[in-house]
């Protein structure tokens, strides 16, 4: 596992505002309805506002920006039709997301707008110390934001398999990606599970034992994030956004040259990223599957 960063061109929209009906709105509203002490998280005494008022410069010359933010407890997601009033929320839109923000504590409100303006979740880290002070991740990936809170990213890290590098070049990783630059990387995984969210707590990833390679094909979805950092211009810290996709598998692979490049990334994993990743009952299988598909699939697609 290697971090895999490639630099984003000036003037690349690193942001997606979220559609009043888009799946990721449905999931991250179900998230904070329940669980909301496990996705908006903060190290004690930790202000979160630079953060905030990074994310929303950077959707400032968007007509309708989908996010201001005038200070603690003073937000607005105008297409969503909800802000906040020192803390209060206020607005037309969805009755759900009033009742949600006016639900949840006054310290997590504008946290929560955000992550509800946005496809994509959010973390500060700070390149001084290569920890994470904040996280408002709703989606994660078989990972537990409130575990990850304050920790060093070395800590955060060394549980991925094959991580070594990753792990040994934590502290100048956290210093590059909290630069005056700005990053962007892809990763991707076949899930057992749909869904969005995928809190550990709550991931039902389990591989039919019985299903041959077809039927194991038929259930999998391909889920691959965006994943981009934003300076702040507070010193050394940048946002961490993430942006979650999930889809069946078989529309994830439409032609030959996607299946030829999902085999042999599939077939080159080391035992430690397959187990790692949850694939060690379906590999074989999918391989199987992946095979069958480079035969019948046309190079590109109809």
């Amino acid at each position: 596992m290697q971090p895999g960063l490639r630099r984003i061109a000036p003037g690349v929209a690193q942001l997606t505002p979220a559609g009043p009906c888009s799946r990721h709105l449905r999931e991250k509203m179900a998230v904070l309805a329940c669980f909301a002490d496990q996705a908006l998280v903060c190290a004690p005494a930790f202000d979160a506002s630079p953060a905030l008022r990074a994310i929303a410069r950077e959707v400032e010359p968007v007509e309708s920006a989908p996010f201001r933010f005038d200070g603690p407890g003073d937000c607005h997601a105008p297409g969503l039709g909800w802000a906040l009033d020192r803390h209060r929320p206020q607005g037309q839109g969805d009755p759900g997301i009033g009742a949600l923000l006016g639900a949840l504590p006054l310290d997590r409100r504008s946290a929560a707008l955000l992550c509800l303006a946005f496809e994509e979740d959010f973390a500060v880290i700070d390149g001084d110390s290569a920890s994470i002070p904040w996280l408002a991740v709703c989606l994660p990936s078989r990972w537990a934001p409130e575990e990850k809170v304050g920790r060093h990213f070395a800590e955060v890290h060394a549980p991925v398999a094959d991580s070594a590098m990753l792990t040994a070049a934590s502290a100048q990783l956290a210093r590059l990606v909290t630069g005056s630059d700005r990053w962007e990387r892809f990763v991707w995984t076949i899930s057992a599970d749909p869904r969005l969210h995928q809190h550990p707590a709550r991931c039902d990833a389990r591989w039919p034992e019985n299903a041959d390679a077809a039927e194991l094909a038929a259930l999998a979805s391909f889920r691959h994030e965006h994943q981009t950092f934003i300076p702040t211009g507070l010193g050394r810290q940048a946002v961490f956004t993430i942006r979650v996709f999930s889809e069946p598998l078989a529309s994830a692979v439409r032609t030959r040259d996607a299946a030829v490049r999902l085999h042999e990334a599939l077939a080159s994993m080391t035992p430690a990223v397959v187990a790692y990743r949850g694939l060690a009952p379906a590999r074989d299988r999918l391989l199987d599957w992946l095979g069958q598909r480079m035969q019948d699939l046309p190079a590109v697609a109809a």
